[in-house]
């Protein structure tokens, strides 16, 4: 098996071929693990960790350890890993990313290295892309690691901080992406260290990779609460825009979907407001809200993005076509869409907490993953998360069939022949897939289907679990059926009876995706595991993806086009033509990441300090050092404030500096005409009797566990409302960074610049915070 698979994949492959003794040296294990009883076997586990603790590494253990996972597989399911996933195993232990074809079993392959991994003590995360999968690999591949004396967890949505805890704690755990991203987020939120659930994040197993790490990640993870900001803005600012033209008003540029206020738009709203500038720094909220109600308005498509129900605006899933029940859009755009829309503005959701896909991900000490389209966004996996991809070879040569795409001029063209197509296969009794980019188009193509006397159906159901039952029968004698592209993803088709026979199941695609990844996904729904079948995509040049490609560019090519009496493009090529847009599309939608990502990386850094000194302030019983670091530096701060170097001594403001003073200490003993002309020596000597009668109270207080509770609370609050407010700020400033004009100077660099300045502001005014609000406590508990 082993020298076929060499031959038949790739020959000169120096990382197969390394991978491939491993695997000679598990298969040879094989008839001495097999011999093993059931008891036996499970004590295999307290053996590698017995040698883990006297110094073994993971790796010097692999090959006895995997072969002992491919038997406990073999009885516990029934399944023998196949060569090939123990490939696959070795690639995801050195920390990589497989790329495994539709029907492969990856599932399976998941299970040697968490096992391994697991024998650490430091925990496994292996990450689905939905809750549905999460359960079932849990129930099912569970059952391995429990055989093997392992503990195994499920984290999902809804389920109690004890159950989070039990789960988290497990040998390997079982969840979503974004269920482990929001406890972060959590966790750096809660008041006590016990209510924190995640360990240090140590090694992830992440399935369908590219859709997790990739096609989410231009939407950061936002923890959010009810905002007192006024929403009539909103109003104001939608009415302006709605009449606002391109290229006149604003320039937009749909690759990347980012859109640049124009002079003249600029000037539309300084006349409205009675404002010299619309650009500085006072009216950074104002125009954080143009730029979302341009967004709404020009960005954001009712029946697409969201839609209008009950006097409200609904999310829809972009890659599968579902309502996002709950799910509003953040950072004012909710409101924005609200405001166009003329529903009933609610609330804006104010961000607590946030942290983008790659900046968590990249966080894990070790991180690992799978898919069957991960080649496309070799570049970008390396760049962004420093993960190699590694294309395994098939179990059984791909009999599948991927025709070149046919290329029409229109939507009724494009539709006449994929009917005719559908026709011709359903009389013959062949299963077809017919894959769209949104449930809106699977039910407009629904309608020609019925027209044509085709029994069909759509797949639009409510949950993953529905999806995945579903789209399972597609492989059924006479079945035709309709979904979007990435329904039901993580699911196996199997063939009915005599369909082989037939040629398999065909798969037609009636839109290329903005992703080349995702139809890749589509084609490899069809012939798994050696299965005939065969693929061809039937698309037009007024499909949106177009909508995305230079105007000016398509123009031209259409000039040049020749069209046969169906319709059909002939010349020039329009595989190439095509192609070449669907790269330009896709390369604009690593750009945005980048770019979403450059910014994060900025905010990452201050989120990391405060998530650092947040986690200290948790476990601090004694927080009389702290406030005197606090007092201290803020002092220090008032003097240059108030009694800067480069101004005359009597023109120092000595009234507001003791103002500032009686905020932190109270009642002076003296005052600001007492200071009036005193030189900075004098006035540092009163300051300081007055620090040190605090220092002294601080000192009665210091075994007072009350007294150090209440502060802690207090820090803690201020340091998270405090960080809310900067973190707003960050926000407000990046979209003045995207379009100010700054001659030769590099945006990022500059806003890295602000976002610090603004930092040392923010610290230094907590400092300023903590130290007026701890006399409150001192005064109270030196009275009681």
């Amino acid at each position: 098996m082993l020298s076929l698979m060499k031959r038949i994949f790739n020959e000169d492959s120096a990382e197969l071929k390394r991978l491939y003794k491993h695997v000679e040296n598990m298969n040879e294990l094989e008839e001495k693990v097999s011999a093993l009883s059931d008891q036996e076997l499970k004590d295999s586990t307290p053996y590698f960790k017995e040698k883990l603790a006297e110094g073994a590494s993971i790796f010097d253990l692999k090959e006895e350890a995997f072969a002992i996972v491919r038997e406990a597989s073999k009885r516990v399911l029934g399944l023998r890993h196949y060569d090939v996933q123990l490939i696959g195993g070795l690639t995801l232990l050195e920390g990589g990313i497989a790329q495994m074809q539709t029907g492969e079993g990856k599932t399976l392959v998941a299970t040697l290295p968490s096992y391994l991994k697991a024998l650490e003590g430091k925990g496994v995360h292996i990450i689905t892309a939905n809750e549905y999968l999460a359960k079932r690999d849990f129930e099912q591949m569970g059952q391995v690691f429990q055989f093997l004396g392992l503990n195994v967890g499920l984290n999902i949505s809804q389920i109690s901080e004890q159950e989070k805890k039990d789960a988290y704690n497990a040998d390997i755990t079982y969840g979503t992406g974004t269920e482990f991203g929001f406890d972060y987020l959590r966790d750096n939120m809660v008041m006590q260290t016990e209510d924190q659930v995640q360990r240090p994040l140590h090694y992830a197993i992440v399935d369908e990779i590219d859709s997790i790490l990739i096609d989410e990640a231009r939407t950061p993870l936002i923890i959010a609460s009810k905002s007192d900001i006024a929403t009539e803005l909103f109003q104001i600012t939608s009415e302006i825009v709605k009449d606002f033209k391109d290229d006149e008003h604003y320039e937009f540029f749909p690759e990347t979907k980012q859109i640049v206020l124009a002079e003249n738009g600029a000037v539309e709203f300084e006349k409205a407001f009675g404002l010299a500038n619309l650009y500085d720094a006072e009216h950074r909220e104002l125009l954080h809200n143009i730029m979302q109600s341009l967004r709404a308005h020009v960005v954001m498509r009712k029946d697409v993005d969201y839609i209008v129900k009950k006097d409200a605006i609904m999310l829809v899933d972009q890659f599968t076509g579902r309502i996002m029940e709950g799910r509003t859009f953040s950072d004012g755009l909710h409101q924005a869409i609200e405001a166009k829309e003329g529903v009933t503005i609610k609330e804006e959701n104010q961000t607590q907490a946030s942290i983008t896909v790659q900046n968590y991900f990249r966080m894990y000490k070790t991180l690992s993953g799978m898919t069957g389209s991960a080649l496309p966004a070799k570049q970008e996996f390396w760049e962004t998360y420093n993960l190699r991809v590694v294309a395994i070879p098939t179990n059984k040569p791909n009999a599948r069939l991927d025709e070149e795409p046919l290329v029409y001029q229109d939507y009724e063209s494009k539709v006449k022949k994929i009917v005719a197509e559908v026709s011709k296969l359903n009389k013959m009794g062949r299963p077809v897939l017919i894959g769209t980019t949104s449930i809106e188009q699977s039910e407009r193509l629904s309608t020609y289907l019925t027209k044509a006397d085709i029994t069909h159906q759509i797949l639009n159901a409510k949950t993953e679990e529905d999806e995945a039952l579903i789209i399972s029968q597609a492989g059924q004698k006479n079945k035709v059926m309709l979904s979007t592209n990435m329904a039901g993803r993580g699911t196996d088709i199997l063939l009915g009876d005599g369909v082989p026979e037939l040629g398999g199941l065909q798969i037609i695609g009636t839109e290329l995706h903005e992703s080349a990844r995702i139809d890749m996904q589509l084609k490899g729904r069809s012939g798994r595991q050696g299965d005939p079948g065969s693929t061809q995509f039937i698309i037009s040049i007024k499909d949106d993806i177009f909508n995305s490609y230079d105007k000016e560019e398509m123009d031209k090519w259409k000039k040049k086009m020749k069209v046969d009496e169906d319709g059909l493009i002939t010349a020039p090529n329009p595989v190439k033509f095509v192609k070449k847009v669907q790269e330009i599309v896709e390369g604009a939608h690593f750009s945005s990441r980048n770019h979403l990502l450059k910014l994060d990386d900025i905010a990452d850094q201050q989120r990391k300090i405060i998530y650092k000194k947040r986690n200290e302030l948790l476990i601090t019983t004694n927080f009389n050092e702290l406030l005197k670091e606090a007092l201290s530096k803020h002092l220090q701060k008032l003097l240059e404030v108030y009694c800067p170097e480069n101004v005359l001594m009597e023109d120092w403001p000595t009234d507001s500096l003791c103002e500032e003073l009686t905020l932190i200490f109270g009642a002076l003993p003296f005052t600001g005409k007492d200071l009036k002309g005193a030189d900075l020596k004098v006035i540092q000597e009163k300051i300081d009797e007055l620090h040190n009668k605090h220092l002294l109270h601080l000192e009665t207080l210091e075994e007072n566990e009350d007294f150090q509770h209440q502060i802690r609370n207090m820090y803690l609050q201020t340091l998270d409302h405090s960080w809310v407010v900067h973190m707003d700020l960050l926000f407000q400033m990046r979209e003045g960074i995207g379009i100010r004009g700054y001659g030769q100077e590099d945006p990022y660099r500059l806003y890295e610049r602000e976002a610090f300045d603004e930092f040392v502001h923010f610290l230094a005014e907590l400092d300023a915070q903590i130290c007026k609000q701890v006399k409150t406590y001192i005064q109270y508990f030196l009275a009681n």
